[in-house]
């Protein structure tokens, strides 16, 4: 199952690109054995001043067609990692070929799209910087790669 990463807003060079990169790596090792990956990032930017309804049209054209779609939000549920590990291997074994995560920018997502989506999952009731919920995802989808596969890094 292909993942695809679609967020508004560009990634310049620095630590939370530099651990994105490092965590999509490992989770493309790790996933492939087990049937999820690769996993890429599609990066949109509204800069025409469309708000988050600009944002959110954007955000769909960069998920791929068909693909599953979970919308990064407070107002998601929340998983522990074995649980997300869980989800992903059941949309895997469903069928799914593509999944694709929308994380919004600094406002959020426009409703719109999050009434739309298949899921919405939640990193907790903060709100956290849209850079940094990248860099959590990225984490969290190789730790449930590891899961998945019983490998160690997982300790809980």
């Amino acid at each position: 199952m292909r993942v695809t990463l679609c967020a508004v807003g560009r990634l310049r060079a620095g630590p939370e690109k530099t651990l994105i990169d490092d965590y999509l790596q490992r989770f493309d090792r790790t996933g492939r054995p087990l049937g999820l990956g690769p996993a890429t990032v599609a990066e949109v930017d509204d800069r025409k001043g469309g708000g988050m309804a600009g944002e959110a049209a954007l955000l769909r054209r960069a998920a791929p067609s068909g693909a599953l779609v979970c919308v990064l939000d407070e107002r998601g549920k929340t998983l522990s990692s074995p649980k997300f590990a869980g989800t992903l291997a059941d949309w895997r074994d469903t069928g799914r070929q593509d999944v694709a995560f929308l994380i919004g920018g600094a406002d959020g997502l426009d409703p719109s799209l999050r009434d739309a989506a298949d899921f919405a999952l939640s990193f907790g009731a903060m709100v956290w910087p849209h850079m940094l919920v990248r860099v959590m995802l990225t984490e969290q989808l190789y730790r449930a790669a590891t899961i998945l596969g019983g490998g160690p890094y997982h300790r809980a």
